[in-house]
């Protein structure tokens, strides 16, 4: 029965669809049963598609879109804020821990807030729960450790595009364009 969900997980996440700005900047991921709605309706095309899985219907067979780019530019208010938030710590340092390059599930000031540390994209970084504890509230220097990366604001890219939760290694070229 593992097999079965496993398979059911990666169809799922092969169902979606990047959609691009009129400028190319990523906006959002939605079904790819909203991007041919989308495509259909004359608002956006296709720039890339699955040959592979076609989407049959009574009408025929329509190409699986894996991004899709709007044909008017849409505006995005606040769109040089990028909030710090701990999803978008995780993905901007790809969920591996900054200490010890392990996978990570949690978020760690280096310099701790009990120290005067800020909730800053540059003093946030992204650590297992092993680093995250032997770490506690002490400073980096005081343990003998370095950061692997130096944590950074990242840009625009995947970051402030919604429901991505999961990247589709052919949206990687848009994402990191941006």
């Amino acid at each position: 029965m593992p097999d079965g969900s496993n398979r059911f997980k990666k169809e799922v996440r092969h169902m979606r669809t990047l959609v691009l700005n009129a400028g190319y900047e990523p906006l959002a991921v939605v079904t790819f049963r909203r991007a041919l709605v989308m495509v259909m309706a004359d608002k956006a095309t296709i720039v890339l598609q699955d040959d592979d899985s076609p989407v049959r219907s009574s009408h025929g067979q329509l190409p699986r879109p894996t991004v899709i780019v709007l044909k008017r530019y849409v505006r995005r208010p606040y769109r040089d804020m990028l909030h710090v938030t701990r999803r978008g710590v995780l993905r901007r340092d790809a969920f591996t821990c900054a200490y010890c390059g392990k996978s990570a599930n949690t978020i760690d000031h280096v310099i701790p807030r009990s120290r005067g540390g800020k909730n800053t994209w540059e003093n946030l970084v992204a650590a297992c729960l092993l680093c995250n504890s032997r770490k506690a509230d002490k400073m980096l220097s005081q343990l003998g450790w370095q950061l692997r990366t130096t944590p950074h604001r990242p840009r625009m890219g995947g970051h402030l595009v919604s429901g991505l939760q999961h990247i589709d290694a052919a949206w990687d070229e848009f994402l990191q364009a941006s």
